[in-house]
């Protein structure tokens, strides 16, 4: 697993293609297994501030979602990948997406220790000032987030570039990619909240109104109700 872990993060694109390429499962096994174990160890510190059930809640949602987002995308995405013309297996694009979403797995559970420094010198939710503790734990989730979405898809652009031999294919390939992982990967994360949960939220694994809206139409209305 260590082998993988240092192969994954340095992101060396004839290193990976070789173990796409490689016969037999042990690669995908050990990606979705890692992927899981990582995302559910930041997953824990994202929802233990709220209370810990809300944290073991989200241990459990966070794997899942990295889970749904993957196999979702490696569906599509192969698709994608045959329709813009690349030589690719869709066994080397399901590979390819694994081991994007592992790598950013692998980054966001190295950033759960600086989260949780974060909640242990932050007041409690029970304190009047927890609204800003709740805002301050966003806005480190969503950095954390992106900064692992960013390194994981500069892997992801190296392989792809490796693999195909032009700039121009690995280009629309990855676009399109990121433009489907950004369309599934908001609303099943929108299905899922909470995740963080609100210091006036209930402690629940999923809302009551889960499926009512998208996460589109929220950020439509919440840009309406700051310009108007």
């Amino acid at each position: 697993m260590n082998f993988l872990i240092r192969k994954l993060c340095f992101g060396n694109p004839v290193e990976l293609a070789g173990l796409i390429k490689k016969p037999g499962n042990d690669c995908l096994y050990s990606c979705f297994i890692l992927a899981i174990l990582c995302s559910s160890i930041f997953g824990m510190s994202v929802g233990i501030w709220r209370a810990p059930l809300q944290g073991f809640y989200v241990a459990m949602k966070f794997p899942l979602l990295i889970v749904l987002v993957t196999v979702g995308n490696a569906l599509i995405n192969g698709i994608f990948a045959k329709v813009l013309g690349a030589k690719l297996t869709f066994r080397e694009s399901f590979l390819a997406v694994l081991m994007s979403f592992t790598i950013a797995s692998v980054i966001l559970a190295s950033f759960a220790p600086l989260m949780l420094c974060l909640i242990w010198n932050s007041p409690p939710v029970t304190d009047p000032h927890s609204a800003m503790a709740h805002h301050g734990i966003l806005l480190f989730n969503v950095v954390a987030i992106a900064f692992a979405g960013v390194v994981s898809n500069l892997h992801l652009y190296k392989l792809i570039l490796h693999l195909t031999e032009s700039k121009v294919e690995a280009k629309r390939i990855i676009f399109s990619w990121l433009a489907v992982n950004l369309l599934l990967g908001s609303q099943l994360s929108w299905i899922m909240r909470p995740f963080i949960g609100g210091p006036k939220g209930a402690v629940e694994f999923l809302r009551d109104n889960a499926f009512v809206g998208n996460f589109f139409e929220a950020v439509f209305h919440s840009a309406k109700d700051l310009m108007f």
